[in-house]
């Protein structure tokens, strides 16, 4: 058991955010990492100008971090929104708007995850149909994902802090993964296993690897409570880890917690600089 034994890649969407976007890579790689994973940087546009993702890109290969993992467009986040594709009207348009996007700039970095936020229930909308809808533009975003040779990610978020977010357990976005799958027959699509949002609502997490290992594309990790790095809370992550392992998950595991009062760099000294170099 160890955290040296995972691949470790690091959040820039919520860590190193003390700095710009285009210099966070540097600052990743100076701390070690190899690998990097982005929510949707350009919060406000799902189709942000060529020269900002040249810009980005550029910012990457000149770090040398590998981008492991990309969300697709979710609306003001970190904010209140909680992803796009559900919600109809004007958020889904630009959830569709984005898909070819975010996938050609994904193609661009090499990176073979693509992650897509649900939505939140709105007001006045029949949840079914915010599910209908769901549906037909995840089967579009599968697609797209499977034309770059990437995987699909579903992520359930936690009820406590998304209370309009229909996916809060790891049951609700299995079954989704497997709607999509179904609807596509493409097999592209994966669970997301966020161990911090599944603990938040209760689940049992050994149980939950047990389950569903199998069927997860990627892993993010934070300590509970507070969402800070891990040993500033009380779950057993290094444990958790190992279950992983030993369950066969030999993906690439997400730093996606909150660095607290000190600088990023900082907030990843518990992890041996021999683990934050990813084996490729």
């Amino acid at each position: 058991m160890g955290y040296p034994d995972q691949r470790f890649d690091v959040n820039l969407s919520i860590l190193f955010t003390e700095l710009p976007l285009l210099e966070r890579p540097a600052a990743a790689s100076a701390a070690g990492f190899t690998a990097v994973e982005l929510w949707w940087p350009w919060i406000e546009t799902p189709t942000p100008e060529q020269a900002e993702l040249d810009a980005l890109k550029k910012a990457l290969d000149d770090a040398g971090t590998q981008l492991v993992g990309l969300n697709f467009y979710a609306g003001q986040l970190p904010g209140p929104d909680r992803g796009a594709l559900s919600v109809p009207g004007t958020e889904s348009d630009r959830f569709r708007a984005n898909i070819e996007v975010a996938a050609d700039f994904a193609a661009s970095t090499g990176c073979k995850a693509l992650n897509a936020l649900y939505g939140n229930r709105i007001d006045g909308v029949d949840p079914a149909a915010q599910d209908e809808l769901a549906l037909e533009n995840l089967v579009l975003a599968a697609h797209a994902a499977d034309r770059i040779g990437a995987i699909l990610l579903i992520e359930t978020l936690n009820a406590p802090e998304s209370p309009r977010y229909p996916l809060v357990s790891a049951p609700a976005g299995i079954e989704v993964v497997d709607r999509i799958n179904a609807a596509t027959g493409l097999g592209n699509a994966k669970f997301l296993m966020d161990l911090y949002h599944l603990s938040m609502n209760g689940e049992d997490l050994s149980q939950v690897i047990t389950a569903y290992a199998g069927r997860t594309g990627h892993v993010q990790i934070a300590d509970n409570p507070g969402r800070g790095a891990p040993g500033t809370g009380s779950l057993p992550l290094e444990q958790l880890l190992d279950e992983l392992a030993k369950a066969g998950y030999d993906g690439w595991v997400g730093l996606e917690y909150k660095p607290g009062d000190r600088p990023s760099a900082e907030s990843v000294e518990w992890l041996p600089a021999t683990a934050r170099a990813a084996r490729r």
